[in-house]
């Protein structure tokens, strides 16, 4: 637990009245606020605050413990005041980031590298996994997700747009045809992201919205596994322009329905606290952003 962090939400709750204003206040999610709550009474071993509906009131043991924390605040605030601004400060720290296998290999993992060479007192630990994590209790300091539903208890910063693509190998096309319209899509073996057992693609074209639902004998939760059974003429999939580019270019795959935009998705970080974020995170999410920015077409 970050008790720094922990004592400035404390403190923020018992002056604004409300775990919600605090939230508003500091640039956290409620949810982050709750946590941080929760992990300080547990490591003091007492409740802290009365909690109801509408606003917290101090506990014995809150009202005891709220001058110590208000001092440690200021030492901390005069230290970062003191220090802060010395020359030839760099960055520094370790931050621990998730992404899906497919965006990390493809794109991420070639960024991060870039930037701690140019910061080397800075160190990444990158978790692959495509599911959502809980940020507080895996101590994740930034996800990075593509989707297009984002939970509402996060701060979401929007990177970029992934596209897709439909594709499949020359020898799949030649035994099972090749489709011409997104209907057609029904009639072949489609590879699809674990969804309850039901899958549906969505295409645009002409700002006409054309979703298809599929049915297919393979599906798995990493875009990744998906390309490789691709690969292995076992289906049509849809994949991440990123992962399949170099691909369709040498003739290993053939992109398929050109006339149709499959859905786009946006590329967000993900994180608990603005104000509250570490000088290297966020330094490596504007470098992030700006690579992004310099090449629209970085998935071409």
């Amino acid at each position: 637990m970050d008790r720094l962090t922990a004592a400035r939400v404390f403190v923020e709750v018992v002056e604004r009245g409300s775990q919600t204003a605090a939230a508003d206040t500091l640039d956290m999610s409620r949810a982050m606020v709750s946590r941080y709550l929760m992990e300080l009474e547990e490591w003091v071993g007492a409740r802290l605050l009365h909690r109801t509906t509408r606003k917290s009131s101090l506990t014995g043991a809150g009202e005891e413990l709220l001058p110590r924390c208000r001092e440690l605040l200021a030492l901390a605030d005069g230290l970062r005041d003191d220090l802060g601004g010395v020359p030839g400060d760099t960055l520094r720290g370790a931050l621990r980031i998730t992404c899906s296998q497919s965006f990390t290999q493809a794109w991420l993992v070639h960024r991060v590298s870039e930037f701690i060479a140019r910061h080397p007192g800075v160190s990444v630990d990158l978790l692959v996994n495509s599911e959502a994590v809980n940020l507080v209790e895996e101590r994740i300091d930034l996800a990075l997700r593509i989707t297009n539903q984002l939970d509402p208890n996060l701060i979401a910063r929007r990177l970029g747009v992934c596209r897709s693509v439909v594709c499949a190998t020359p020898a799949y096309l030649h035994r099972h045809g090749t489709p011409q319209h997104p209907d057609d899509l029904v009639r072949h073996n489609c590879l699809s992201y674990s969804h309850f057992g039901r899958s549906v693609w969505e295409f645009r074209q002409d700002d006409r919205p054309w979703p298809v639902s599929l049915g297919g004998n393979l599906s798995a939760n990493e875009s990744m596994v998906l390309l490789e059974a691709t690969l292995a003429d076992v289906g049509i999939s849809l994949q991440p322009r990123y992962s399949v580019a170099r691909l369709v270019k040498e003739g290993r795959l053939v992109a398929l329905l050109d006339d149709y935009q499959p859905k786009e998705l946006g590329i967000h970080a993900l994180y608990g606290s603005r104000r509250q974020m570490p000088a290297a995170l966020r330094a490596l999410l504007d470098y992030l952003v700006q690579k992004l920015e310099a090449n629209p077409d970085w998935d071409a």
